[in-house]
């Protein structure tokens, strides 16, 4: 099962804590997989932590997760060297790919030395969803902020730029993030820039953002462009999605 047209899901969310589980998928990876049509089976999601070193205890707690909420799960491993021998027919086998955050420098630079990047873009226009959270939303556009090279947020500005936009993550939650959008933005640094708070997800239709959603009350997604040598922010108000069955 693929989309009739190429879909990403950029989020700041989609993992809590479980009640039995250390982690749990909340609305927005669930929301992953509803945009991929799937139906008359169990969704088929490839889980990618290349970001925090493929840390294979969070591995587990994904696959964990997976199986309440009834997916079946394929990690996708680079280090020390990728699990999958045939990592192109895997990933093209997904109704959903879902990228955890951590370092996006990082994750760009394994991507491109094993061609993942290449493999992605074929998925991507095949009908594959692609999804992720902070690492896994910043990678799909063109860059955004980062704290990948220390403490202090600085821009990416060289990302899979499948999406032509900047992109700003935890906008809410991180205090630095939101000034250096805008300073980013003004000067130049980032084309316009999509944003979300802690909970909030974008959905696009080819390169279109077609929808604002969230996981969580009171979250709100933005669009920050430029005005002259000033940011201008448009707020954008998300659909509420529902709470995952138990």
């Amino acid at each position: 099962m693929t989309t009739p047209e190429p879909t990403i899901l950029a989020t700041s969310g989609g993992h809590r804590a479980g009640d039995r589980t250390r982690v749990t998928f909340d609305s927005l990876v669930h929301h992953a997989v509803e945009l991929s049509g799937v139906h008359g089976r169990r969704p088929r999601v490839m889980y990618v932590g290349t970001a925090i070193g493929d840390a294979e205890h969070f591995s587990s707690r994904m696959t964990e997760a997976a199986r309440v909420a009834g997916f079946d799960l394929t990690p996708l491993h680079l280090f020390p060297m990728p699990n999958l021998e045939d990592i192109e027919g895997a990933v093209l086998d997904q109704d959903v790919v879902w990228v955890m955050g951590g370092s996006v420098a990082n994750l760009l630079a394994v991507w491109r030395v094993h061609g993942l990047d290449a493999v992605l873009r074929r998925a991507w226009q095949a009908g594959v969803v692609l999804s992720g959270v902070s690492a896994g939303s910043i990678c799909w556009f063109r860059g955004g902020t980062t704290d990948s090279f220390g403490p202090e947020l600085r821009p990416l500005t060289n990302a899979l730029g499948f999406l032509p936009y900047g992109n700003g993550v935890h906008y809410d939650s991180d205090a630095g993030r939101r000034p250096l959008v805008h300073r980013l933005v003004a000067d130049g640094t980032l084309p316009d820039t999509h944003c979300t708070d802690d909970g909030v997800g974008l959905v696009y239709r080819g390169t279109q953002l077609v929808e604002a959603v969230t996981e969580a009350p009171g979250k709100s997604a933005y669009v920050v462009v430029r005005d002259g040598d000033r940011a201008a922010e448009e707020r954008i108000e998300p659909r509420r999605l529902p709470a995952p069955r138990s």
